[in-house]
């Protein structure tokens, strides 16, 4: 792996971690006691029955978002992390060179595309 492939890796990572960042915050609180974790908030939309329905939808919607982003944001976190360790790039099952090609198109893969099929049975 190059140091330009690298680096390259490195600035889609850390654009990607602050867009996450940003699209949680639109929606949700990061939880003082532990970075990792946001808690969407309730939203008031006012006191009518159906204002009140909507709140219910949307707050629903929400933590159902907010798992997703959370998720996507440990990876590229993870990620960069392996960077800064020197493993980047590195399958954590079979410790093979993950392909330049799978990185480029998902840059917080951990592993190679045959581990990932195999653990997820795709033949």
């Amino acid at each position: 792996m190059t140091k330009e492939f690298l680096k390259e890796a490195e600035d889609l990572l850390t654009g990607e971690e602050k867009r996450l960042k940003e699209e949680l915050a639109e929606f949700s609180k990061q939880n003082p006691k532990n970075k990792d974790d946001f808690d969407a908030q309730f939203p008031n939309m006012g006191d009518k029955e159906d204002e009140n329905a909507e709140e219910v939808n949307m707050f629903s919607t929400n933590l159902t978002l907010e798992r997703t982003l959370e998720a996507s944001l440990r990876d590229v976190e993870k990620a960069l992390e392996r960077i800064q360790k020197g493993t980047y790039g590195t399958c954590k099952y079979c410790n093979k060179e993950i392909d330049e090609k799978r990185l480029r198109a998902r840059p917080a893969s951990s592993s190679c595309i045959e581990c990932k099929k195999s653990f997820t049975q795709e033949f």
